[in-house]
């Protein structure tokens, strides 16, 4: 499936990208109800192309998608000279302690374990699209020393 656009209304732009159609199915309608309008895409190929078409004002990533994984397609982004600055939010069940480190160092802004709580998925995306750049790395930044500081403990 490939990727619709949305109304540009980049105050409430959601992208979403997960190989499952359920799960896509299901953010799309709780993400509307929430009052964003929504665009996805089932693989990270083609995403680089979506978001220079319409910078979303934040992206749910999974990261276990066959063709390009997840954390392939938030490094690609975040290599991008001008979408580099989206807020990726990874959407994902791979939620070790290390997985959120790998999420965290390669640029996340936010994690969400599947399963999710329809609630926290709202909260989440109306946090990480609020906070502006700067922000946005200074929590990526704690929460990565969070889990290094909790992996020294358990060592």
């Amino acid at each position: 499936m490939s990727a619709r656009r949305w109304p540009l209304r980049p105050d409430q732009a959601a992208l979403v990208i997960d190989d499952a159609d359920d799960i896509r199915l299901l953010l799309r309608a709780v993400l509307e109800a929430a009052g964003w309008a929504v665009c996805e895409a089932a693989t990270g190929v083609d995403v680089r192309g979506t978001l220079e078409a319409s910078t979303p004002s934040v992206v749910l990533l999974d990261v276990q998608m066959p063709d390009r994984d997840g954390w392939a397609t938030l490094a690609d982004i975040r290599s991008h000279p001008t979408l580099g600055d989206v807020p990726v939010i990874l959407c994902t069940v791979k939620s070790t302690t290390a997985d959120r480190a790998r999420g965290w160092q390669l640029g996340a802004d936010g994690y969400i374990s599947k399963p999710f709580a329809l609630d926290d998925v709202i909260a989440e995306v109306a946090d990480v699209a609020s906070r502006p750049t700067e922000l946005r790395s200074a929590v990526r930044a704690a929460r990565l020393k969070e889990l290094q500081e909790l992996e020294e403990t358990r060592s």
